[in-house]
């Protein structure tokens, strides 16, 4: 896996180009045989009106890393994945800095996936606690 980090990093991000990924400045920093790790920088782009991080894009990190992770560690070839069932909860406001979503595999069947996602701040605390269920589409010839 070493010997591919930096390419498959190289081609997460490169995926981001043009889409919600890009708007939120999510970039996919680590890799490892069962996880994959990003980064959101926590700015006025991503805030609530009273300045604190909005859950909805914690939501959205948990949701952009686990899919990844489902693409890279599926044949990407062969299958299209969709997240179809997120769940979450936030312990902690964060105001900036950058936060951090490490997708961890916790089930990896033939066409459903479940991730767990944990979020913390640039402390290494714990901020939010997802759940993603992914599902592997075939793809049509």
């Amino acid at each position: 896996m070493e010997g591919y980090k930096e390419k498959i990093l190289k081609v997460c991000n490169k995926s981001s180009e043009n889409t919600l990924m890009e708007t939120l400045e999510i970039e996919y920093t680590d890799v490892g045989a069962d996880f994959l790790v990003a980064k959101m920088p926590v700015n006025s782009k991503v805030h609530q009106p009273d300045g604190v991080l909005h859950g909805g894009a914690m939501v959205a990190l948990a949701e952009s890393v686990g899919s990844m992770a489902s693409y890279i560690f599926l044949d990407a070839q062969k299958f299209a994945i969709r997240g179809i069932e997120i769940s979450a909860n936030h312990v902690k406001s964060v105001r900036d800095g950058d936060v951090f979503a490490k997708a961890t595999l916790l089930h990896k069947g033939r066409t459903t996936q479940v991730w767990d996602i944990k979020i913390t701040n640039s402390n290494d605390e714990l901020v939010s606690i997802c759940k993603l269920t992914t599902i592997a589409l075939q793809k049509q010839k």
